[in-house]
C-alpha cells in the first residue's frame, strides 16, 4: 500500500474558536496531532503578512494543506496578491470552496472554463486549483451529474476535492467517485452528514455511516490522495467545535491504524 496521507484540519470546524484566539486554536490544533490546516477565509492579525504566518506555522509544526478561495480572489484584478500571499505559505492548492453556478445548466459552462483557466494560469507557481462539491452537485444534468459532468470537462490536473458527507447526503457512493476519477483526489475533506432518516447515528467520524476504511484504501491506492482534510461543522450535544473535532480524528485514527 501506498503513503498514507498526512492529516489537516478546514479550520472553518473551528470558525468561532480562531475568531476568538487564533494563535491559541492553531497551537491547540497541532497539538491534537494534526500536521496541517486548511485556511478558509480567516487569517487572525496574518491577513496581510504570509510571511509571518508561515513563521507561526513552522513553531507550531504544522503545514498550510491548501486553502479555499472564490472565483473572485483569483480574478484579473486580485490574482497576484492572492497569488503571493499563498505562495509565500508555500500552498500548493487552491479550492474553489462555493459557488451556486456549479449546479445551474449554464453556470456550470462557466465554472468548467473557469477551472481550466485557473489551472494553465497557476501552473507556474506550481499551485493547483481545483472545486469543491456540495449537495447539489450531484443533482442531475446532461444525463449524468454536474459534478461529473465538471470532472469530465475539466483538465485531470484540476483537483476534485470530494466533501465525502455532502456526497453521501446525496445518495452517491464517495468511494466510487474516487475510483471513478483517479489521481483527482488529491485532497479530500473527511467530514459527516447524516443522511435523512437515519437514526442513532452522530455526525462524528466513526459514529456515522460511512465505510471509512474502504474510502481510505481508495484514496490511497487510487486517489493520488496527499492530504485528508477533517471537516466539522456540527457539534453534538453541545460540545464545542475543537471537542468535536478531536472527536472525529480520533475516530479516523482508528481506521488508518486497521490499513
Amino acid at each position: 500500500m501506498k503513503k498514507t496521507p498526512k492529516l489537516s484540519v478546514q479550520l472553518w470546524s473551528v470558525k468561532d474558536a480562531i475568531n476568538q484566539d487564533f494563535n491559541g486554536t492553531l497551537k491547540t490544533l497541532s497539538n491534537m496531532g494534526f500536521d496541517g490546516v486548511e485556511f478558509a477565509g480567516e487569517l487572525g492579525s496574518y491577513a496581510n503578512d504570509a510571511k509571518a504566518l508561515k513563521l507561526f506555522l513552522d513553531s507550531i509544526d504544522l503545514k498550510a494543506s491548501g486553502a479555499h478561495v472564490s472565483f473572485e480572489q483569483l480574478d484579473q484584478d486580485n490574482f497576484q496578491k492572492t497569488v503571493d500571499f499563498y505562495h509565500q505559505l508555500q500552498v500548493d492548492t487552491l479550492i474553489i470552496g462555493l459557488d451556486d453556478r456549479s449546479w445551474h445548466p449554464q453556470g456550470i459552462e462557466e465554472v468548467v472554463k473557469l477551472l481550466n483557466q485557473l489551472d494553465t494560469k497557476l501552473d507556474p507557481y506550481n499551485i493547483k486549483t481545483g472545486f469543491h462539491n456540495h449537495e447539489h452537485e450531484f443533482d442531475n444534468f446532461k444525463g449524468t451529474t454536474y459534478w461529473d459532468y465538471l470532472a469530465m470537462n475539466t483538465k485531470d490536473s484540476v483537483v476534485l476535492q470530494q466533501d465525502v458527507g455532502w456526497t453521501t447526503y446525496a445518495g452517491k457512493d464517495a468511494v466510487e467517485y474516487v475510483y471513478k476519477y483517479p489521481n483527482r483526489s488529491f485532497t479530500t475533506h473527511y467530514r459527516v452528514c447524516i443522511p435523512e432518516g437515519v437514526k442513532g447515528k452522530q455526525p462524528i467520524i466513526g459514529r456515522d455511516t460511512i465505510d471509512w476504511l474502504r474510502l481510505l484504501k481508495a484514496n490511497i491506492n487510487v486517489g493520488g490522495t496527499k492530504w485528508i482534510v477533517v471537516e466539522q461543522d456540527v457539534y453534538p450535544n453541545g460540545m464545542s467545535s475543537l471537542a468535536a473535532v478531536a472527536l472525529s480524528k480520533n475516530g479516523l485514527e482508528q481506521y488508518i491504524d486497521k490499513l
